[in-house]
């Protein structure tokens, strides 16, 4: 029996998501380099493999079915199930011109933000759960932000990506709720401001100081916490 854990992480070909890839293979874990870009794909893992890193690319749009479906494909292929999903890949969405001023909301930019960042995670994570229920101690991690926090409210107005946050949210109580009778641990992670192209190196942290604690959350003990909402401090209000 294999006893290499798998790990899925969705955007991992740059940023944060490369970061977490990066981590959870230096504890061990066999990485499978999630992202839309051929090129920008073969590279991350290029670096990985560079660094001892035991990865593989997936191709992987998660606005697609047709791609979601292959992608699970391609991992059962390649480990025959999977340990940790983390549902990384999202975008800020277009913020020229009001468009994600509340009052001058571009609905097109809402359904786009919407499609990556919460129809993705469900597309992602509907797939993979039978990989996953093959796992031992299976566990999903969303990445969020306090952004979609109702009770901190934090960030710039961004009446597209903020909701998309909070949705993603209450999407993951909804899974950990959904999954309460199985092994399968559900929680959702922000990394707070980190200095990537996302944010236009804007942020006070690193890519690995962002990872962190996406990495605590896909390794947490049988009867660590589920349906719940962490950054480096501990749990975030909802």
């Amino acid at each position: 029996m294999n006893t290499t854990k798998t790990a899925l992480v969705t955007g991992a070909n740059k940023g944060i998501g490369f970061a977490i890839a990066q981590g959870l293979g230096a504890i061990g874990f066999r990485v499978a380099v999630g992202a839309r870009d051929d090129v920008r794909r073969e590279e991350a893992v290029e670096h990985l493999r560079a660094a001892g890193v035991d990865a593989f690319g997936v191709a992987l749009d998660v606005t697609s079915d047709d791609s979601v479906t292959a992608a699970a494909e391609a991992i059962e292929r390649t480990a025959g199930r999977l340990d940790v999903l983390v549902n990384n890949a999202g975008i800020g969405g277009r913020t020229d011109g009001g468009a994600q001023d509340p009052t001058t909301l571009d609905l097109e930019v809402v359904r786009t933000v919407l499609e990556t960042n919460v129809l993705g995670v469900v597309r992602v994570t509907n797939a993979l759960l039978p990989l996953l229920r093959r796992a031992s101690s299976p566990r999903i991690v969303n990445m969020s932000s306090t952004m979609g926090s109702l009770t901190l409210q934090t960030g710039p107005v961004m009446a597209a990506y903020a909701p998309s946050k909070s949705m993603l949210n209450s999407l993951t109580a909804q899974y950990a709720r959904g999954l309460a009778d199985t092994n399968v641990i559900v929680n959702a992670a922000c990394p707070g401001y980190v200095a990537t192209d996302f944010t236009g190196f804007a942020g006070s942290r690193t890519p690995e100081q962002g990872a962190a604690v996406a990495i605590r959350l896909a390794t947490l003990p049988d009867d660590g916490p589920r349906g719940e909402f962490f950054d480096d401090a501990g749990v975030v209000p909802w």
